[in-house]
């Protein structure tokens, strides 16, 4: 029986003894809706980089590449930096700003030794700067190689520290509240033989009422040459006759020492230096009072400024011993101001350093031999002697002759040849 509707197309769904298949045969009463032909994409450039093989992706979820559905929803892809993920062109790079890409780690190493290059080359410029200005401003107007038949020079390097009476550039003002005086021209107030040695530093006060000798001399102005003449006079009478060259030659005659450098301040610059450190403290075992100094100290421990400081160092009339006190009251300050001054708080501080070479470099005057280099070898020797490093006396005193502080010989010779040979000092003085 044949179910096959009337009118078909009697080859359909019939084995074909041809070896060619059979045609598509059209059915009539079924009609295929034809698809609209679109017009091909045109070509665009990705927006980002590739997706990793996940195909783009339109608006609903969808990609509808003629009516078919990829099945990709429009969730994260994790691992694939889409074109507006993380780290893609729309996205937030790590550093927190879009559209930038993370850049590598900063490398602590370098910058560490680029750093150091950088504080060493300015540590080196500030400190030869700092020299020139320094050295610019000291006043080498001694000429040793003035002075006449000098010693033999020793194992020890040995300096002359005076400190006069100069009132040069202080105003009446400043004159009257250091009680200085209106005295014209400078005398030496304090004098020191300070002996720099390997076998310990030794710090030698020279009472101004010394009785010496005046020996043969050339005179550091006029170069005219003067003979002994066997005068005998306090020390300090040299240095007002001739000034400094003239003391030196006197000091070498009555001690036998050769004196390599020279150094003195005044008045003002010693001031200067004592508020330039913010004072100095000191212990003051016994309180005194000098109308004439203007002192007024009592006992303890206290910060002097300058003011009070060269109070302190002038005082002689206060004491029974008159100037042998003075000088020990003398070397005591002077190696307590040279202890603090020659520390690391100071020299490695600028606000520190530069006002005080400024306030003592001003009035400072050195032999033209003396470099800065020696200058800081005399301070730091001083400081030696306050740390207990060495030893700290008078000039050994027989007695007096004439109102003058006559010198212990027998001792002044065995001292003079310890110094000279670099041997420890065993002499001990008034």
């Amino acid at each position: 029986m044949n179910d096959w509707p009337e009118g078909r197309d009697d080859a359909y769904g019939r084995g074909s003894a041809q070896p060619q298949p059979e045609g598509v045969q059209r059915m009539r009463h079924i009609q295929r809706q034809q698809q609209p032909q679109q017009p091909p994409r045109p070509p665009q450039r990705p927006a980002g980089p590739p997706a990793y093989g996940v195909p783009p992706q339109q608006a609903g979820g969808h990609d509808t590449y003629g009516g078919y559905d990829s099945g990709y929803n429009t969730g994260q892809v994790y691992g694939a930096p889409a074109g507006g993920g993380p780290g893609g062109p729309g996205g937030v790079s790590g550093s927190g700003r879009p559209g930038q890409v993370p850049g590598p780690a900063p490398d602590w190493r370098k910058r560490i030794k680029v750093g150091s290059i950088v504080l060493l080359s300015v540590l080196v410029v500030t400190s030869v700067s700092t020299y020139f200005w320094a050295d610019s401003k000291v006043r080498r107007e001694v000429d040793l190689s003035k002075v006449i038949e000098r010693p033999k020079e020793g194992d020890c390097t040995t300096y002359l520290i005076v400190g006069s009476d100069s009132r040069e550039g202080m105003s009446a003002e400043e004159k009257k509240k250091l009680h200085t005086g209106s005295a014209e021209g400078k005398r030496t107030d304090s004098m020191m033989i300070l002996a720099k040695c390997s076998s310990g530093n030794t710090m030698i006060s020279l009472p101004r009422d010394s009785d010496v000798e005046i020996p043969s001399f050339v005179g550091s102005q006029s170069g005219k040459t003067f003979p002994a003449q066997g005068r005998r006079v306090k020390l300090n009478a040299a240095y007002a006759e001739d000034g400094p060259e003239l003391l030196v030659r006197t000091v070498e005659h009555n001690t036998g020492l050769r004196i390599d450098h020279y150094a003195e301040i005044g008045f003002a610059g010693f001031a200067n230096i004592v508020d330039a450190l913010g004072g100095v403290e000191l212990n003051i075992e016994e309180g005194f009072k000098d109308e004439k100094s203007g002192a007024d100290f009592k006992a303890g421990k206290q910060t002097l400024n300058g003011e009070q400081s060269l109070a302190f160092v002038r005082t002689r009339y206060a004491f029974a011993e008159s100037d042998l006190q003075r000088t020990k009251n003398q070397q005591k300050f002077l190696s307590a101001l040279a202890s603090q001054a020659a520390t690391p708080s100071t020299i490695l501080n600028p606000f520190a350093l530069y006002p005080m070479l400024g306030a003592g470099l001003d009035t400072l005057i050195v032999d033209k031999d003396m470099g800065l280099y020696d200058m800081g070898q005399m301070f730091f020797a001083m400081k030696g002697v306050n740390g207990g490093d060495g030893v700290s006396m008078n000039m050994p005193i027989s007695g007096q002759r004439g109102g003058n502080l006559v010198w212990d010989k027998a001792k002044v010779q065995q001292l003079v040849k310890q110094i000279q040979n670099d041997e420890k000092v065993t002499v001990r003085g008034n």
